[in-house]
């Protein structure tokens, strides 16, 4: 929550209601901690009774809140949170309601410099008695990303959180201490994700090269089989369409003599002979869904038998490499990948026809004059002897490795160091990985509990590198590593520096510092605001801070949601034909990262002439530049003169993807979403006695109806006048964020109902649609918004929720970057140097 602060400008050309914000503004700014005379508590009390207490005494509590009781000096931290809310809304002019007697504006100004100074006097006499972060663990996301960093190779082939319970999250927020909660479950899951990574990356046999070659028992799906064993005797291994169906006709080719996969984990050359098969196809392109245009994709995932069905999607199946298939003949296609042991190569057709067995229907019935002997139907056999069925062809494929690693295996690198392991040095070794893993120094009792695991085990009659292996399983399953701070005293407030070091590491990178951090903090160096500012820069201009951009995305704006409440197929085909939610997350993670590495304006978030797109987005928003982008064109960055449907995040489809409900909008599903996710002003639950509204909104005379004789119950009008205009200028977007004029057409309706995207804040400014909406929230909520942000990402940084008592660490950051021009790439680095985040 925040107060408002427009941008600069005149206040000659201001209406009243902005000349009061900005007064209020100019008041707030330089309000003094002070003692408070005899009479504030009166005149506190005399206000809200006048303007407050008839709807939140103690005998009404609407909206659950009761505000009788507040008087100054504030005392506790539910005070602090009742005077911060009410500063929100008489600020925002959206307390009292139109129909009760408003305060004048200079009631207004005093009201608020009352309940300002109060916080402020709070500040110096409380101290927040949750304003700590817990001592966390690992975040699943960040345990996968430490164990690829502490092996220097991938290991999301092998999917070791796939049986991890579910994540708890805070506000979406999925690395908040006190929400993540370590069960014995998951601590046995710890000890088996471990065991498994290290006997299969570390403890597999030493195996020379093999090779393997097939050429024909293509065996494929169920309802391909006969077919091919018909027309080609399974002579060809072919993918009809892509993966994301719920046909499964080629949408997965396999190997049927390969399916107990390679021997041992390691690198495997793969050689595929094959190519595209009539992309230049007479039949209607809109009969497969895909632009014949564009070359066809091969992409190998991996597959085991022991996971689930081999033509189904599984949980483990990365993309392990991709390329471009050719057209007039088939050629070698190479392809080296890592298979964890037992996995066996999968082949697939990521930009293939949709639904394959739909097209085959389709091209029957339409093109049947062109064959010898039509059949109606799913007859594919006709199709593949005569017609012109385009598919990717496969009719020879080699295999060969595991590939030797120059200088031993990357794993046997990164955790024995260069020659890897020596029995004469392996208490030494061990030591650099477990301070490599606990990313600190060790202590003496961590030397003592390492080297007598490692002893025991040749008690036990180990071999020295058994013995050794199963030391760097405890070392991964020590709370040391599983867990963040632990150098820190507990009485002590400020970080000791390996332990702002990974707080830094973790927030951008969600992953272990790295040498030249873990340096600075041996040297005790990082207090330095001058190095503490250059690291920060420098660990933003890494790639590895992707994973900040995404991680935090996924929390703020919801993108994690994206798929939990996939639209109907029938309605949304583009929506999985074209794999939509990869694009839209794409969107907003490039133009987060443009704005971070431009020091750009944060309030491009709300609003912008700009966005990234690729030829399918280009095409899903209708813009100009669906006509000259190809696929392998990617992502780019384009110009949006006209606002009016796109800019910002509230324009992108990922954003109008994850605030809808999958089925159909609605302006409180995604008035609540703006609230609390841009704003942070979230309403309170409905009270219990009040029926929900009913889920059928198909019209916009419909829903608009229904909201209005929802909001004729007092109870219900309390939150509905805040959420349902901001959420009205939505409604020309689809669940999926398309553009639209009109809902779709109900049943027993002559003509679709037209969608009406006005409405009217509840502190009186109008809009008329979506782009005036979305100036709307920069002229009267910029403050609000820029405040919200700070808080998501102090959270995010340090690990805990943004409490009352953290008020002016808040800000102080919004001051710094204000003066900046409201750079995103400022905010970043003043919310990592903060107080907050330098602080246990």
């Amino acid at each position: 929550m925040g107060t408002l602060v427009l941008p600069p400008m005149s206040t000659r050309f201001l209406p009243p209601m902005r000349m009061l914000v900005a007064a209020l503004t100019l008041t707030l700014a330089v309000a003094p901690v002070q003692a408070f005379a005899d009479g504030d508590t009166e005149r506190l009390q005399s206000l809200l009774s006048s303007y407050c207490l008839d709807c939140h005494d103690a005998a009404s509590r609407e909206g659950d809140r009761d505000f009788e009781w507040l008087r100054l000096p504030l005392d506790d931290h539910a005070a602090l949170i009742a005077a911060d809310e009410i500063i929100d809304q008489v600020t925002l002019r959206e307390m009292p309601p139109e129909d009760a007697d408003a305060p004048t504006d200079d009631e207004r100004i005093e009201l608020v410099e009352l309940l300002r100074g109060g916080i402020a006097d709070a500040r110096q006499r409380l101290e927040s008695t949750g304003g700590r972060t817990v001592m966390r663990r690992l975040s699943h996301r960040e345990y996968e990303n430490t164990l690829a960093t502490l092996l220097d190779r991938r290991v999301d082939t092998l999917g070791l959180t796939a049986d991890f319970p579910k994540e708890n999250t805070r506000e979406h927020l999925d690395n908040i201490g006190s929400a993540l909660v370590t069960s014995g479950f998951l601590l046995d899951q710890y000890f088996q994700s471990a065991d498994r990574l290290i006997e299969t990356r570390l403890g597999k046999p030493a195996m020379p090269p093999q090779d393997w070659h097939f050429t024909d028992h293509f065996v494929q799906y169920e309802e391909l089989r006969g077919p091919h064993e018909s027309v080609f005797d399974f002579e060809y291994l072919c993918l009809y369409e892509q993966p994301n169906t719920d046909t499964r006709q080629g949408g997965y080719g396999h190997i049927e003599d390969f399916l107990d996969g390679v021997p041992v984990s390691g690198l495997y050359k793969i050689q595929v002979h094959a190519q595209s098969m009539h992309r230049d196809t007479h039949y209607d392109p809109k009969i497969f869904r895909i632009d014949f245009s564009e070359p066809f994709q091969l992409a190998v995932v991996p597959g085991d038998v022991r996971k689930g069905h081999i033509h189904y999607p599984q949980a483990i199946e990365p993309i392990l490499a991709k390329t471009v298939v050719p057209d007039d003949a088939p050629e070698w296609l190479t392809f080296t990948v890592w298979l964890d042991a037992g996995q066996t190569p999968r082949f697939i057709f990521p930009n293939g026809p949709y639904e394959s067995r739909a097209s085959v229907i389709e091209t029957n019935k339409r093109y049947k004059k062109e064959f010898k002997k039509p059949k109606d139907g799913v007859n594919r056999s006709t199709l593949l002897r005569e017609g012109k069925l385009p598919h990717i062809r496969i009719d020879e494929i080699k295999i060969h490795g595991p590939l030797p690693e120059d200088g031993g295996s990357r794993e046997e690198v990164a955790v024995f160091g260069p020659g890897g392991f020596h029995p004469d040095l392996a208490i030494e070794q061990l030591e650099a990985f477990a301070r490599r893993a606990y990313r600190r120094p060790l202590t003496r009792e961590d030397r003592k509990r390492i080297e007598r695991i490692y002893e025991r085990r040749i008690d036990d009659n180990a071999g020295p590198r058994q013995a050794a292996l199963d030391s760097v399983k405890m070392i991964l399953c020590s709370p040391s590593f599983l867990y963040l701070l632990e150098s820190t005293e507990e009485e002590t407030t400020r970080l000791q520096p390996h332990d702002l070091a990974a707080r830094w590491s973790y927030a951008l990178w969600a992953a272990p510092p790295d040498t030249p951090l873990s340096s600075l903090a041996d040297a005790g160096k990082l207090d330095d605001p001058a190095i503490a500012k250059t690291q920060i820069e420098r660990m933003l201009d890494d790639p590895r801070s992707e994973q900040f951009v995404s991680g935090f995305l996924d929390a703020w704006l919801g993108l994690r949601e994206i798929g939990s409440l996939p639209p109907p197929r029938k309605r949304f085909k583009d929506y999985y034909a074209k794999a939509l939610p990869e694009a839209m997350k794409s969107e907003a993670r490039l133009f987060f990262k443009h704005l971070l590495e431009h020091n750009g304006s944060a309030t491009d978030l709300i609003d912008s002439d700009y966005t990234f797109v690729d030829k399918r987005l280009a095409t899903m928003y209708d813009l100009p530049e669906a006509k000259r982008l190809r696929q392998a064109d990617g992502f780019q960055k384009i110009d949006l003169p006209d606002r009016s449907q796109r800019g910002g995040v509230l324009g992108m489809a990922a954003v109008l993807t994850a605030s809808a409900n999958g089925v159909e909008t609605s302006p409180v599903t995604r008035g609540v979403w703006v609230l609390e996710n841009l704003l942070g002003m979230g309403p309170p639950p409905p009270p219990d006695e009040v029926p929900s509204i009913d889920a059928n909104v198909s019209g916009a005379t419909t829903i608009r109806e229904k909201l209005e004789l929802h909001r004729q119950d007092a109870a219900c009008n309390v939150c509905h006048r805040k959420i349902d205009p901001m959420g009205f200028a939505l409604e020309n977007f689809d669940p999926i964020g398309q553009w639209r004029k009109r809902y779709p057409k109900a049943k027993g309706e002559k003509k679709a109902a037209e969608i009406d995207p006005t409405g009217t804040f509840p502190s009186g400014e109008s809009y008329a649609n979506f782009a005036t909406y979305k100036r709307l929230l920069m002229e009267t909520r910029k403050d609000v918004f820029m405040r919200h942000l700070v808080e998501k990402m102090l959270a995010y940084a340090a690990g805990r929720e943004i409490e009352p008592s953290d008020r002016f660490v808040v800000d102080d950051i919004v001051q710094r970057v204000r003066e900046d021009d409201d750079g995103l790439r400022t905010m970043v680095v003043e919310v990592l140097q903060s107080t907050i985040v330098r602080s246990r």
